[in-house]
């Protein structure tokens, strides 16, 4: 058996990509603690309201073209250095026309006591240079080098760490502004020195431009599905802070922080995983489908154990992160059955690309993204955090039985 488990590069790669993830949550956790605990609910919930803005338009930093390398040089591996250096060019050019766009949304989607400093360092280093660093995480993905990969991802979160305790050691009471221009430097220095070593490791980036080109529909397909995702996802944080109070964000960002660390391990086996199904569907939705179902149980028993550790630990949040903190118990509780959910859906929504329904999914992840945004605006003006918690709990559920709907469909289309 243990045989069997070194000589599987699927085990291996999973393993590589749990331990880096595992050692990345960590120092997540930390950076996460140190942050949240030096810029108190106010501080923390201007930074997340402005990250989560930000995130959603850095899902078109690259159009898409990190996804496209993975799928094509999974496959291919000779087309490399092209869709490497497609994916560069598509981040400097796409990347620098998005950051004017995100300072001139914060002035609608943002309260006016957020600094326009704060949004442009936390948007030139979550759209440029944070999307140059996770395509140098894909390149590797891509050639199932999963242990680069991981210590890709590390460096990019050891980085904001280092910064944060910058923060804390050079600030007497630090405020959001002077952690964004350390969060826009720790961006930078990862990103160098991922690129570097893809550099060294793979190959120099070449371009194709008609190649590029050809593809923008494709590769577009993909930024729409990762936008909705980030906007289902993320959204509730910048409309907390606009409709309701920085420290409602602040709360409940820290809730939703935690639900995401404790997700690590499913997401590293779908990391690992993710072009296994773009093999397995190369015939169609059956094949990634029934890779989807092998991976099944091992998701689905994680997220539901972790739903309940969640509910029971919960009361420990205010003891780790100050008492600013405390309303954050309630709002982990309700946010508790999400990792099921997420477990699930991203199974799902894998097999779908793989087998090359990314249009598909995207179309669903927009529909449920509108979903999501009118439930925050019913709900968060009375309902504060309790109202944003509530609209992820439905949404999530809705996004995965649609997307059933959608497999279910796609599945009985190739039968007939």
């Amino acid at each position: 058996m243990l045989t069997k488990l070194r000589n599987s590069l699927l085990a291996r790669n999973t393993l590589w990509m749990l331990l880096g993830n595992g050692a990345r949550s960590i120092i997540q956790a930390a950076y996460f603690i140190v942050i949240a605990r030096s810029l108190g609910a106010d501080g923390y919930g201007a930074f997340v309201g402005t990250a989560a803005l930000v995130g959603i338009l850095a899902t078109f930093g690259s159009l898409g073209y990190d996804n496209l390398l993975v799928k094509n040089v999974s496959r291919n591996p000779e087309l490399f250095e092209r869709y490497w250096g497609n994916a560069v060019v598509m981040i400097l050019f796409s990347g620098s026309l998005l950051v004017g766009v995100a300072m001139l949304l914060s002035h609608y989607f943002l309260p006016n006591t957020i600094s326009p400093l704060l949004v442009f360092s936390i948007a030139v280093a979550d759209i440029l240079f944070a999307r140059i660093s996770e395509t140098s995480e894909r390149a590797f993905q891509a050639f199932e080098r999963m242990g680069w990969s991981a210590r890709l991802a590390i460096l990019l979160q050891l980085s904001k760490l280092i910064a944060a305790l910058g923060l804390v050691l050079l600030a007497a009471s630090p405020t959001p502004e002077q952690w964004g221009l350390l969060y826009l430097l720790s961006g930078i220095l990862s990103a160098s020195i991922g690129f570097l070593i893809t550099r060294r490791k793979l190959g120099a980036p070449r371009t194709d431009l008609a190649r590029a080109a050809s593809e923008l529909k494709e590769g577009f397909y993909f930024s729409v599905g990762f936008a909705s995702y980030k906007i289902y996802n993320d959204i509730d944080k910048t409309m907390l802070a606009r409709l309701s109070t920085l420290e409602a964000a602040g709360i409940y960002g820290a809730a939703y922080r935690l639900i995401e660390v404790s997700f690590t391990p499913v997401i590293s086996l779908m990391y690992a995983t993710y072009t296994r199904f773009f093999q397995h569907g190369s015939g169609g939705i059956r094949g990634s489908l029934s890779y989807a179902k092998r991976l099944l149980p091992y998701a689905g028993a994680y997220g539901l154990l972790t739903g309940v550790a969640l509910y029971l630990f919960a009361p420990l949040l205010p003891y780790l992160l100050g008492s600013d903190y405390q309303n954050a118990v309630e709002a982990v509780r309700w946010l508790a059955i999400i990792p099921c959910l997420m477990a699930i859906r991203l199974l799902v929504s894998d097999a779908l690309t793989g087998a090359g329904f990314q249009g598909l999914r995207s179309a669903v992840q927009v529909f449920v993204a509108l979903f999501n945004v009118l439930l925050n605006l019913l709900l968060i003006p009375t309902y504060a955090w309790r109202g944003a918690a509530w609209a992820s709990v439905i949404s999530d559920s809705f996004l995965l039985i649609s997307l059933l709907v959608v497999v279910w469909y796609v599945r009985r289309e190739e039968q007939a």
